[in-house]
C-alpha cells in the first residue's frame, strides 16, 4: 500500500506539470510537454514490469530488462522526469540485491543470476539521473558493508562472459552499482574496524594496519583504476571516500605513496594509460572531499609529479588525461590557500524578474530582497587596508600552468582550466586577481590562436559569474569580448571561430548574471548591437542562438536594452534554427529600430558580403537589400559608393558578393520607388563592362562571377535602369556567352536575365534586332558545342511574342527536331533534349497567350502545328529511354515530356472551348456541357490524341522509376479532374476516374499504393497495350522489391472472384496474351523490353497463368515461339536466354502441336557456345522429357534422360554437341547442317530491324549475370 501511495504522489507530482485542460497536440506543444507526456503513458508499463519482477523475488526475463532499459534510454536528456520515481524504483529492488547478497555463500551461481538484470535496471538510472541522486536511496546499514563487499569480491573474481548479442550480460553493470552502493556505505560514522567480523583477535585490534575489510576494498578498487569502463570511475570515487576517512591515515598515506611510484613510471603501453586516467581522476576526488589538513603533507609530492607528466608526451597526446590534471591541479591549488571570503569581489543583486518588469513598466518597486553595496566608483571596493596574503610559490606555478591550459587544443581542458582560474582567484587578494585579469587579457592578443581566444572567454566568464570581474575592468574587457563576438578566420577553404564566438555569447551571458543594471548601462549599449549582430548574421546556428540566449538574459535581469522585449519575442529558440529566416525576417524585424539598422548593414558590408561561403554571400546581398526600405538615400549613397569598386577587387569572395549585393539592392530600391540619378545609373551601368575589361572571368572564381554577373544584368533590367545601346549590346554578348557555359547553373542564370533584359532593352530597338537574336538562337541549336545547344533551348524558350511572331514556325521546327533523339545516333546529350522539351513548350504558351488580332491566319496554323508536330513530337520524346554512364537519363526527357504534353493539351482545349463557343454564338451549333461538339472535325483535341496522350503516360505510370511513376500519376489525376480545362473524348473516364482519384494523399511513387489500382487499366482496351508494356519492365525488372509488388497486383487483377472466373478470367488472359504477342513484335530485337517481357511471361509460367485459355493457347504459344527463335539467335544476353529457354521448358511440357516445335529449338541450345546456357537447357530438357510421356516411348525417354544425366554440358563443346546428337536420334529431329539450316529459317520469320551488337555486349551480359 506504501508503494502504492508513493507511486500516486509521484504520478501527481510530475503530472502537474500537465495541464489537463490543454487538448492534445504533439505538434505544437513544446517539446517538454510532449516528452513529460509520453513518458507518464510509458510510466505504466514500467512499472507493471517492476512489480512484476518484484512479486517474482527479482527473478526477471531478458526482454523485461530490454524494455525497462530501451525506455529509460529515450530520457538521457530529460533525467528530471524520472527523479520523483527514483525512490519507487530502486529501494524494492536494491532489497532484493541486499537479500541475495545474503545467499552468495550458500548458492552463489544462483544470486547471482538474480541480481545482475537487477544491476542493469538499477545502472541505466545511473545514465539518465546521475550517480548522487540514484545513490541517495541504497540501502546503507551497518550491516550492509560485508555484504557489498562480499558481492564486489565475488563479481571480481567471477570469469568475465563476452556478451555477441546486442543484450548486456550485466557484469560491468553489477561491478559499477556495488561500487556505488560502498561508496555511500564507507561513509559509517564507526570505525570500519568495529564493524569487520573478521578482525575478531584482539592483538589484531592494536595493530595500526588497515582491516581486511578495507584491504579487500583497496585491492578490488585499485585493478578497477586501470580498466577501461565506466568502473573505473566508480572505484576512484570510492577510494576518495574511503581514505579520506579520519580512520584511513595509514591507508591514505600508502596510497599516495603507491600513486607516487605509478605517476612516475609513465610506460608507453595502453593498460598503463588508463592506469594514468584512473589514478589522477582518483586525486582528483581525494583533493575534492579529503581535509585540508590532511591534503597538505602530500601537495608537495603530488604537484611534482603532476607538472612532470603534463610535460611528457603521453599528456600531449591524451585529452582526457590533461582534463585530470589540469583538475587536480587546481584542486592541490585550492588546498594551499584558506577558505576566506574576499571583502573586494563584487556582490551583485538578485533581481527578480517581476522587479525588471514593474521598473520597465515605470511602476515603483521596493525590496529588500539581495541589496547591494555601491561599489560603482573607483576606490570604493572594499579592500581592507593592510590586509595581505601569503600566496604559496606552488600557487603561482599552478596559475601559470591552469593559463597555459587555457591555451590547450581540447575544449575540455579549456574548460577545466577557466574553471579552476575563476576558483583560485576567489581565495586570492584583489591586486593578484588584477594580475590573473591582465594575464587571461593576454590571451586576445592577435598573435594568439583560435583556442587561446576561447579559453579567454571562458576565463572571463568565469570570473564574472563568480563577481571576480569587477566593473572597473569593463573598459578594457568589454573590447575584447565584441573582437571575441566576430572572431572569424579564414583557414583555406573554411574558417574557425565559431567556438570562439559561442564563448563570447557566453560571457555576456554570464554578465548580466552577475552585475546590475546601474553598473551594466554604458556596457549594455556597447554589446546589445553586436549580440543582436550574432543572433542574426552568425553562420552557425549554435552561436545564433547562444548569442540570442544571452540578449534575452540581459533584457530579462537588466532590462537596459531598446525595445528589448520586442526583439526577444523574435528572436527566439526556433525562429533562428532558419539562417534565412534569421536574414530574411528577423533581423528585418529588428533592423526597424534605427539603433541597430546602421551596425547591421556594417556587419553585412564587412563580414558577410566577402565570406568565403558562397551561400552565405548569397544571402547577405538579399538580406542588404531586404534592409534599403528603412533608409533608402543612405543605402543609395552610402553603401553603394563603397561596394561599386568592390567588383574589382583581387580577392574573388569580395567582387563576387559585392556584385551580388548591387544587384540586390538596386532592385530593392527601385521596388520601393527611389530613382537613380544619371551619373549613379551611369555608374551601376558600368559595373559588367569593367569587370571584363579587368578579365575577371578568367581563372579560379570565374564561373560564379559569371553567374553573379548575369544576377546582376537580370535586377538591372528589372530596375529599368537606362542603358545606351553599345552597353546593351556588351550586355547582351555577356549573356550569350553564359549562356553557352558548360555549367547549367551558369545557364540558367543567363537565361532568368535574358527574359527580363530582351522586353526591357531590345524590344524597343525593332524587328531587324529581333531577327538578329533569334536567327542567333536557331543557329545555335546545331552548334557542335552541346552546352551552346542547351543554352540556345532555354533562350528561345523565354523570347518575348515581339521576338516569335515572325519566326515562330521556323523556331518550332527546330525545336521540335532537337527534342527527339531519333535519327541523331551521335547526340547522345539528354539535357540538350530536356532544354528543347522545356523551350518548345514555352515557345507555344507565349505564342498563345500573346496572341492578339494582328496575328490574323497564322493562328489557325499555329494551333494546327502544336497538335500536328509539336504533340506528335512529345509522345516521341516520352520514348526516349537513351542511357549512359549515368543510368537512365532518358527519363529526364520522359519527365519534361509529361509536363509539356499536359500544358499542350490544355492550349488545344482553351483553344477548342474559345471556338466552340463562338459557333454556339454564330451558328447555333448544338453544345454539349461536356465541351463536346457535335462537329468533330473542327476541333483540335479529337479521341485519337487523348487516347495517345493517356495511355503514354499511363505506360510511364507503371514503369520501374519511383519518381516518373509518381509524375505520371499525378499528370493523369490533374488530365482527369481538372476544373478549368475540361480534355474531352477520354475513353473510359468512368473507370479511369475510379481507379485514379481526385485524392492528393495518394503516394503513387510507393509500389504498394500504385500498382494494385494502375494494373486495372489493363481492361481497358485502348490503354491496355501502353500499360502492358510500362508493367512488363517493372515486372521483368531487377528490382526484387517492385517485381514482387507489381506481380503480385497483376495476379490479383487476373484472379478475379469465382462467380466472374470461366468467362472474365479467360477474357483477362486473353488481353494480355495478344498484348505480349503485340510487344514482341513492336519492340521486336529491342532488348531492353524485350528481356523484361520474356522474365514476365516467364513468372506467369510458372503460376500457371496464360497455359490454359480454351483455345486460345495454341495461338499464343505459336507466336511466343516464333519470336523467340528472332530473339534468342546470335544473342549474348544471358538473362534474355535463359527467360527464353525456361518459356521453351514450360511450352514443350503442353500438348501438342506447339511442344515438339519448342522441345527442337530446346536442343538447339545444347551446344550453345556458353556453358550456362548449355546447362540450363538441358535441365528443362529433362524435366521436359519427365513430365510430357507423349513426346516419345517410354525406352527412348528413359535412354534420353540417361545421356543428359551423363553428359557434362558445362565441359568441352564437342561433349556437348555429341550428346545434342544423340537426342536427335532419339527423338527423330534432323541434324547437321540441315538442322542449322531449318532454325535459321525459323529465325527469320519476323525478323527485319535487327542491329549489330558489339563483341563487348556479351561480356556485360556475363558480368552482370554473375551479379557484380
Amino acid at each position: 500500500m506504501a508503494d502504492s501511495a508513493d507511486t500516486a504522489a509521484a504520478t501527481a507530482r510530475v503530472s502537474d506539470e500537465v495541464d489537463p485542460s490543454q487538448k492534445e497536440d504533439d505538434e505544437h506543444d513544446s517539446k517538454e510537454v510532449v516528452i513529460l507526456r509520453y513518458f507518464l503513458q510509458e510510466w505504466g508499463l514500467v512499472k507493471s514490469i517492476l512489480d512484476r519482477i518484484v512479486d517474482n523475488g527479482g527473478i526477471s526475463s531478458p526482454a523485461d530488462v530490454h524494455k525497462i532499459r530501451s525506455i529509460m534510454d529515450k530520457y538521457q536528456e530529460q533525467g528530471q522526469l524520472l527523479e520523483p520515481f527514483l525512490e519507487i524504483i530502486i529501494s524494492p529492488i536494491m532489497s532484493i540485491v541486499r537479500s541475495q547478497a545474503t545467499q552468495l555463500r550458500v548458492s552463489p551461481e544462483g544470486a547471482m543470476e538474480i541480481i545482475k538484470p537487477l544491476c542493469i535496471i538499477i545502472y541505466s538510472l545511473v545514465t539518465v539521473c546521475g550517480y548522487k541522486n540514484v545513490v541517495k536511496f541504497f540501502p546503507h546499514q551497518v550491516s550492509d558493508l560485508e555484504l557489498a563487499v562480499d558481492l564486489l569480491e565475488t563479481c571480481h573474481q567471477a570469469t568475465s562472459v563476452t556478451s555477441l548479442r546486442h543484450e548486456s550480460t550485466g557484469e560491468m553493470e553489477t561491478k559499477c552499482v556495488v561500487l556505488l552502493w560502498l561508496y555511500i556505505l564507507v561513509l559509517i560514522p564507526f570505525d570500519i574496524l568495529s564493524v569487520d567480523t573478521q578482525a575478531v583477535n584482539k592483538s589484531y585490534l592494536d595493530e595500526p594496519e588497515p582491516s581486511p575489510l578495507v584491504k579487500k576494498i583497496l585491492e578490488i578498487s585499485k585493478d578497477y583504476l586501470s580498466s577501461a569502463g565506466p568502473m573505473r570511475k566508480m572505484a576512484g570515487l570510492l577510494l576518495a571516500r574511503l581514505l579520506t576517512r579520519p580512520d584511513m591515515a595509514i591507508a591514505f598515506t600508502r596510497f599516495t605513496e603507491w600513486a607516487h611510484e605509478v605517476l612516475l613510471s609513465v610506460v608507453e603501453d595502453v593498460l598503463d594509460h588508463f592506469k594514468l586516467l584512473g589514478f589522477a581522476e582518483v586525486l582528483s576526488s581525494i583533493f575534492k572531499v579529503g581535509t585540508r589538513k590532511v591534503l597538505l603533507s602530500v601537495v608537495s609530492t603530488t604537484w611534482s609529479d603532476i607538472s612532470l607528466l603534463m610535460k611528457s608526451n603521453t599528456s600531449a597526446r591524451s585529452p582526457l588525461l590533461r582534463k585530470f590534471l589540469v583538475k587536480l591541479s587546481q584542486r592541490i591549488g585550492l588546498t594551499c590557500l584558506p577558505r576566506r571570503l574576499q571583502s573586494w569581489r563584487y556582490q551583485g543583486q538578485n533581481k527578480l524578474l517581476g522587479e525588471t518588469i514593474l521598473k520597465n513598466s515605470g511602476e515603483g518597486y521596493s525590496s529588500n530582497i539581495g541589496q547591494h553595496a555601491d561599489f560603482s566608483n573607483n576606490g570604493e571596493y572594499a579592500e581592507l587596508v593592510g590586509e595581505d596574503m601569503d600566496v604559496p610559490e606552488i600557487v603561482e606555478e599552478i596559475l601559470e600552468l591552469l593559463l597555459s591550459s587555457l591555451r590547450d587544443s581540447d575544449t575540455v581542458v579549456r574548460w577545466s582550466a577557466a574553471k579552476g582560474i575563476g576558483r583560485i582567484t576567489a581565495r586570492l587578494t584583489s591586486y593578484l586577481a588584477e594580475d590573473v585579469l591582465s594575464s587571461v587579457m593576454e590571451l586576445f592578443s592577435s598573435g594568439e590562436g583560435d583556442g587561446s581566444w576561447h579559453g579567454g572567454c571562458l576565463a572571463l566568464a568565469e570570473l564574472a559569474r563568480r563577481g571576480l570581474l569587477l566593473p572597473s575592468s569593463f573598459a578594457k574587457v568589454v573590447p575584447l569580448i565584441v573582437k571575441a563576438l566576430h572572431y572569424d578566420v579564414r583557414r583555406g577553404p573554411h574558417s574557425i571561430g565559431s567556438h570562439v564566438r559561442d564563448a563570447a555569447a557566453y560571457v555576456c551571458w554570464a554578465f548580466g548574471r552577475a552585475y546590475s543594471s546601474r553598473d551594466m548601462k554604458d556596457t549594455l549599449e556597447q554589446l546589445a548591437p553586436h549580440l543582436l549582430t550574432v543572433a542574426c548574421y552568425d553562420r552557425e546556428v549554435n552561436c545564433r542562438r547562444a548569442a540570442s540566449a544571452a540578449f534575452q538574459e540581459n533584457v530579462g535581469r537588466q532590462g537596459n536594452f531598446p525595445h528589448g522585449i520586442e526583439i526577444v519575442n523574435k528572436t527566439d529558440y526556433f525562429s533562428l534554427a532558419s539562417r534565412t529566416n534569421s536574414y530574411l525576417d528577423v533581423a528585418v524585424s529588428i533592423a526597424q529600430y534605427t539603433e541597430y539598422l546602421y551596425c547591421f548593414v556594417e556587419e553585412l558590408l564587412c563580414s558577410k558580403i566577402n565570406h568565403w561561403d558562397k551561400s552565405l554571400r548569397e544571402l547577405a546581398a538579399e538580406a542588404l537589400s531586404a534592409l534599403a526600405k528603412y533608409d533608402p538615400e543612405y543605402f543609395a549613397d552610402h553603401v553603394l559608393g563603397k561596394l561599386i569598386p568592390s567588383t574589382l577587387s583581387s580577392d574573388l569572395c569580395t567582387r563576387h558578393g559585392a556584385t551580388l549585393a548591387i544587384g540586390e539592392l538596386i532592385l530593392a530600391l527601385h521596388s520601393h520607388g527611389f530613382v537613380f540619378s544619371a551619373d549613379k545609373q551611369k555608374s551601376l551601368s558600368s559595373v559588367v563592362p569593367a569587370i571584363e575589361k579587368a578579365r575577371l572571368y578568367r581563372g579560379k572564381g570565374g564561373e560564379i562571377m559569371r553567374a553573379a554577373v548575369s544576377r546582376f544584368i537580370q535586377c538591372l533590367s528589372l530596375s529599368e535602369v537606362s542603358l545606351n545601346v553599345k552597353t546593351k549590346r556588351s550586355l547582351l554578348d555577356t549573356l550569350n556567352e553564359n549562356l553557352k557555359h558548360p555549367n547549367a547553373q551558369i545557364q540558367l542564370s543567363a537565361v532568368n536575365a535574358l527574359k527580363h533584359f530582351i522586353p526591357a532593352y531590345l524590344v524597343m530597338l525593332g524587328d531587324k534586332t529581333a531577327n538578329e537574336v533569334t536567327l542567333k538562337y536557331l543557329e545555335l541549336l546545331d552548334d557542335p558545342n552541346v552546352a551552346a545547344r542547351r543554352g540556345a533551348a532555354l533562350a528561345l524558350g523565354i523570347l518575348p511574342y515581339e521576338f516569335l511572331v515572325h519566326k515562330w514556325r521556323s523556331v518550332g521546327t527546330k525545336l521540335c527536331s532537337s527534342c527527339t533523339i531519333q535519327h541523331k545516333p551521335d547526340d547522345p546529350d539528354a539535357e540538350a533534349r530536356v532544354n528543347a522539351v522545356h523551350g518548345l513548350i514555352a515557345v507555344c504558351e507565349m505564342l498563345t497567350n500573346s496572341s492578339t488580332d494582328d496575328f490574323g491566319q497564322e493562328l489557325s496554323s499555329l494551333y494546327l502545328f502544336i497538335r500536328s508536330d509539336v504533340m506528335q513530337t512529345l509522345f516521341q520524346a516520352l520514348d526516349d529511354y537513351a542511357v549512359d554512364n549515368r543510368g537512365d537519363v532518358g527519363s529526364w526527357v520522359r519527365e519534361a515530356a509529361m509536363d509539356a504534353l499536359e500544358r499542350c493539351m490544355y492550349i488545344l482545349c482553351k483553344s477548342d472551348s474559345i471556338e466552340s463557343r463562338k459557333s454556339l454564338e454564330h451558328h447555333g451549333e448544338a453544345y454539349h456541357s461536356d465541351g463536346q461538339t457535335t462537329n468533330l472535325s473542327s476541333r483540335l483535341v479529337g479521341p485519337e490524341i487523348t487516347t495517345n496522350l493517356v495511355g503514354g503516360i499511363a505506360k510511364q505510370a507503371v514503369e520501374k522509376i519511383d519518381k516518373i511513376r509518381d509524375i505520371a500519376a499525378k499528370t493523369l489525376q490533374r488530365i482527369l479532374h481538372n476544373q478549368k480545362y475540361f480534355v474531352p473524348f477520354v475513353s473510359d473516364r468512368e473507370t479511369l476516374e475510379q481507379f485514379i482519384p481526385n485524392d492528393p494523399e495518394l503516394k503513387w511513387s510507393v509500389p504498394s499504393v500504385s500498382f494494385p489500382r494502375l494494373v486495372q487499366l489493363l481492361q481497358i482496351n485502348s490503354y491496355s497495350r501502353s500499360v502492358l508494356s510500362g508493367l512488363v519492365i517493372s515486372v521483368g525488372g531487377l528490382q526484387e522489391s517492385l517485381s514482387k509488388t507489381s506481380v503480385t497486383a497483376l495476379l490479383d487483377y487476373l484472379l478475379v472472384s469465382e462467380s466472374d472466373k470461366n468467362e472474365e478470367r479467360n477474357l483477362r488472359e486473353y488481353l494480355l496474351s495478344t498484348g505480349f504477342l503485340w510487344i514482341l513484335q513492336q519492340y521486336q530485337k529491342c532488348d531492353r523490353v524485350i528481356t523484361p517481357t520474356l522474365k514476365t511471361i516467364e513468372i506467369l509460367f510458372s503460376k500457371k497463368v496464360l497455359l490454359n485459355m480454351e483455345g486460345h493457347t495454341q495461338e499464343f504459344f505459336s507466336g511466343i515461339l516464333q519470336s523467340l527463335a528472332v530473339e534468342l539467335r546470335a544473342s549474348k544476353d544471358f538473362a534474355k536466354l535463359l527467360a527464353g529457354i525456361s518459356i521453351l521448358g514450360y511450352i514443350a511440357s503442353v500438348v501438342e502441336p506447339n511442344n515438339s516445335r519448342a522441345l527442337y529449338q530446346l536442343l538447339f541450345y545444347l551446344a550453345h557456345r556458353y556453358p550456362k546456357i548449355r546447362k540450363a537447357a538441358a535441365d528443362q530438357v529433362y524435366l521436359v522429357l519427365l513430365q510430357n510421356e507423349n513426346l516419345m516411348p517410354e525406352d527412348k525417354i528413359e535412354k534420353a534422360l540417361e545421356i543428359i544425366t551423363e553428359t557434362c554440358w558445362e565441359g568441352a563443346m564437342e561433349e556437348a554437341r555429341n550428346g545434342r546428337f544423340q537426342l536427335y536420334e532419339i527423338t527423330g529431329f534432323k541434324s547437321g547442317p540441315s538442322q542449322e539450316a531449318t532454325h535459321k529459317e525459323l529465325s527469320k520469320a519476323g525478323e527485319k530491324n535487327t542491329k549489330v551488337t558489339d563483341e563487348n555486349e556479351s561480356y556485360s551480359s556475363l558480368v552482370g549475370f554473375s551479379g557484380f
